[in-house]
C-alpha cells in the first residue's frame, strides 16, 4: 500500500530486443564485411565486353577475367593509337576531344613554330661547343638564349591568340586548358605530332 492508500504503480515492461532492434539505428542489420564487398563488385567494361569476377570465383576464373580485362585494354590502346593516326575522333583520348582543341590543334600545325625549331638548335649548339673556343661557345651561348626568349615571346602570343579565338568561336568552356594545349603541341616536331596534323602549312582555321 503506498502512500495515501494508492498503490504503486507497476515498472514498465522493458522494451523486446526485436522492438528494439526495429526502432534503433538503420532499421536493418548490418551487413557482414564480406556480403558488402561482394555487393559492391562491379563489372570491368572494357572495349564494350565485360570481365566480371564473380562471388567466390576460383583462381582459375579470376585468372582468366584478368587475361580478359588485359586483352580489352590492349585492343582499346590499339584503336586509340589508329585513331589518333587517321583521324577518328570517336576515339581519341578525353585530352584531344572537343571543338575548341581540334581548332588548336589545326591553327598550330598550320603555323611555322619556334619551339619544334628549338630542339634542333639546342643540339646544333651541343655539338659546335664540342669545338669551338671560348668566344664561339659564348656567343652560340647568347644565340641559344636569345632563341629561348624569342620562343617564350611567340608562344605567349600563341596562348592569347588560342584562348581568344576559341572563347569567341565556341565558348569559355570549350577555352579552358586549351592555352597550354596548344603551346605543348607547338613544342613537338610536327611529324611527330599526336593527333596526326589534317591541315598543311597555312591552311588556317576559318
Amino acid at each position: 500500500m503506498g502512500v495515501f492508500g494508492r498503490k504503486e504503480s507497476q515498472p514498465a515492461q522493458a522494451a523486446a530486443p526485436q522492438e528494439l532492434s526495429a526502432t534503433t539505428g538503420k532499421g536493418r542489420p548490418t551487413p557482414k564485411r564480406r556480403d558488402a564487398e561482394q555487393a559492391n563488385r562491379r563489372p570491368v567494361v572494357s572495349g564494350g565486353q565485360a570481365a566480371t569476377v564473380k562471388p567466390g570465383a576460383t583462381k582459375e576464373e579470376r585468372k582468366a577475367a584478368r587475361e580478359t580485362r588485359r586483352v580489352a585494354y590492349q585492343s582499346d590502346r590499339a584503336k586509340m593509337r589508329q585513331a589518333l593516326l587517321n583521324g577518328d575522333e570517336r576515339f581519341y583520348p578525353a585530352r584531344d576531344l572537343g571543338k575548341g582543341r581540334r581548332w588548336a590543334r589545326n591553327y598550330v600545325d598550320a603555323r611555322h613554330n619556334l619551339g619544334e625549331y628549338f630542339l634542333f638548335f639546342a643540339l646544333a649548339f651541343l655539338v659546335l661547343s664540342q669545338f669551338g673556343n671560348s668566344v664561339i661557345n659564348l656567343a652560340l651561348a647568347i644565340l641559344l638564349y636569345v632563341g629561348m626568349l624569342g620562343m617564350a615571346v611567340d608562344f605567349y602570343f600563341l596562348r592569347r591568340k588560342i584562348i581568344r579565338e576559341v572563347t569567341a568561336r565556341f565558348g569559355a568552356d570549350q577555352a579552358t586548358g586549351v592555352g597550354m594545349y596548344a603551346i605543348s603541341r607547338a613544342l613537338q616536331i610536327r611529324r611527330m605530332r599526336l593527333p596526326r596534323p589534317q591541315v598543311a602549312r597555312g591552311q588556317f582555321p576559318e
